[in-house]
């Protein structure tokens, strides 16, 4: 029998793309999701008998349990993701990002397999010029950024722990968000024509969507070798400042106007590079290029009629 995936939040941004790629691998997939943007995301997954929809919170622990039990790979992706979303409800974001992934891993049985995803943005305001290693000490300078990597800490003192420090995701998925920084650079493109940038010169690391869902089943198959240690998981191309990735939006969209402020500043103080060679090494390698995104997202905003598509 195929073994069976539980991944919580997986109507998600990053869960709709992940579980059709799990399925598409032959697993079984169980989502739990409260479904709190109303998304109807897993829809084109329902006519597969391998898939199964819970509609519940992560927060309850009687429904975890009973969902934990039946499980071979545990993926807790539900979380209230992005500083910004994180700040306006600290308590809710204490409570899904940190503390349901406390009970998951103290539900669970240790020979289950738990995929973390984290964030990159644990590096927090290095001088973007040195490579962020999985060595490099965190300094999340966010509320989001604390829970999560203070949740892969615990986690990682547990058995039958991989987590991935995702690097900045874009790509199209049915549940889209767009405020991703690679996503909403281009929807200013497609939609307004101009985009105002502070801190032009602040780098980040990227990577597509279908990347990640790649690596995650990647891990799963090669989990034995992987286990005990993070993972930094971007596209080694794509460690770009604002001012760059711009630029190669605007030689796709030629009359994208750029206006780079000198007045002013950006909230998000994220400033680094980082190196995705423990990955590569451990037989993973994302492949999906930076322009290939931003073809598919001009491709699939002109679909986007009536309100976009943001955490709120």
């Amino acid at each position: 029998m195929a073994a069976h995936i539980l991944v919580t939040g997986g109507a998600g941004y990053l869960g709709s793309i992940l579980c059709e790629g799990l399925l598409d691998a032959g697993y079984r997939v169980t989502v739990v999701d409260n479904l709190m943007y109303r998304q109807k995301s897993l829809f084109h997954l329902c006519s597969l008998s391998r898939f199964e929809f819970i509609f519940g919170d992560v927060r309850e622990e009687e429904l975890m349990k009973r969902l934990v039990k039946g499980a071979d790979v545990l993926i807790p992706l539900a979380a209230i993701v992005g500083a910004p979303a994180c700040d306006r409800d600290p308590w809710t974001a204490q409570s899904i990002n940190l503390e349901a992934v406390r009970m998951l891993n103290r539900l669970r049985s240790p020979s289950q397999l738990v995929l973390f995803p984290t964030t990159n943005s644990g590096y927090g305001t290095k001088s973007g010029d040195l490579y962020c290693t999985e060595e490099t000490p965190l300094e999340p300078v966010s509320l989001y950024g604390r829970t999560k990597v203070e949740a892969e800490a615990e986690l990682l003192e547990s058995p039958n722990v991989i987590t991935l420090r995702l690097a900045t995701v874009f790509g199209i998925s049915p549940r889209m968000r767009l405020d991703l920084l690679v996503n909403h650079f281009v929807y200013a493109a497609v939609t307004d024509g101009y985009i105002v940038i502070f801190e032009k010169d602040f780098k980040r690391n990227y990577i597509h969507i279908r990347d990640v869902a790649d690596c995650f089943i990647h891990c799963i198959e090669n989990s034995a070798q992987m286990v005990g240690r993070p993972y930094n998981v971007g596209l080694d191309s794509a460690n770009l400042s604002k001012e760059e990735l711009a630029l190669k939006i605007k030689e796709q969209i030629p009359n994208f106007y750029v206006h780079f402020s000198e007045v002013g500043e950006d909230p998000d103080r994220r400033n680094y590079i980082v190196s995705n060679r423990r990955l590569r090494e451990a037989g993973f390698e994302a492949r999906r290029t930076l322009e290939e995104g931003i073809r598919e997202l001009v491709k699939g905003y002109k679909m986007m009629v009536g309100s976009p598509f943001k955490n709120i």
